[in-house]
């Protein structure tokens, strides 16, 4: 992605990264689709971010940072030879499965034994990353089994009234053409390619 060519404002990121601290949600452009994000340690937020999109708890959610040390407590565990693996992909639209050591909060990760994580390397989410001194949750802006949104207008389409008293930070894709690579970091399988 061509960071120079993506413009943003950003006191309206750091108005965003206040309203997520504040146990908010942020609607905001990634590689490929427009995502829903929240903080990823407050339960009543995850919970909120869940039923708002009407997705199976079961399933899980996605961490998503703007620079590696962000997830950091999320990764400790794994090996050198994983964290290479990781860092070759990293920031790009990967997102890797990696053991859960804890850290993760239980609706982050669902029914699952690992958790999702990807470095972005869309300019707007480094930036809202950078304003929250951590990760957000991703997930794509759209209730389950429709379409994901992928414009602000089919955010506050698909949303309405539910997203009203929430932020939805305006800016490009980055111009994926599809949504992230989802990799398993122990066994290498490709989940979604």
């Amino acid at each position: 992605m061509n960071a120079s060519a993506v413009s943003f404002d950003l006191s309206a990121v750091a108005a965003a990264a206040e309203h997520v601290r504040g146990g908010g949600i942020v609607a905001y452009p990634t590689e490929a689709v427009w995502g829903l994000g929240c903080d990823p340690d407050d339960g009543e937020a995850l919970s909120r971010l869940i039923r708002l999109k009407e997705r199976d708890p079961s399933k899980g959610l996605i961490l998503i940072a703007g620079d590696v040390t962000q997830i950091e407590p999320w990764l400790e565990g794994i090996s050198e030879q994983q964290r290479e693996r990781l860092m070759a992909s990293w920031p790009g639209p990967f997102t890797w499965l990696v053991p859960d050591n804890g850290r993760a909060h239980p609706l982050l990760k669902g029914e699952h034994v690992s958790l999702a994580v990807r470095v972005s390397d869309h300019p707007l989410v480094q930036a809202l990353c950078a304003a929250l001194d951590g990760p957000l949750v991703s997930t794509s802006a759209n209730r389950a089994g429709d379409a994901p949104a992928m414009t602000a207008a089919e955010v506050q389409s698909a949303f309405g009234e539910a997203l009203a008293d929430d932020v939805i930070l305006t800016g490009p894709l980055g111009g994926n053409p599809r949504p992230s690579t989802i990799r398993d970091l122990v066994t290498g399988e490709v989940l979604r390619a």
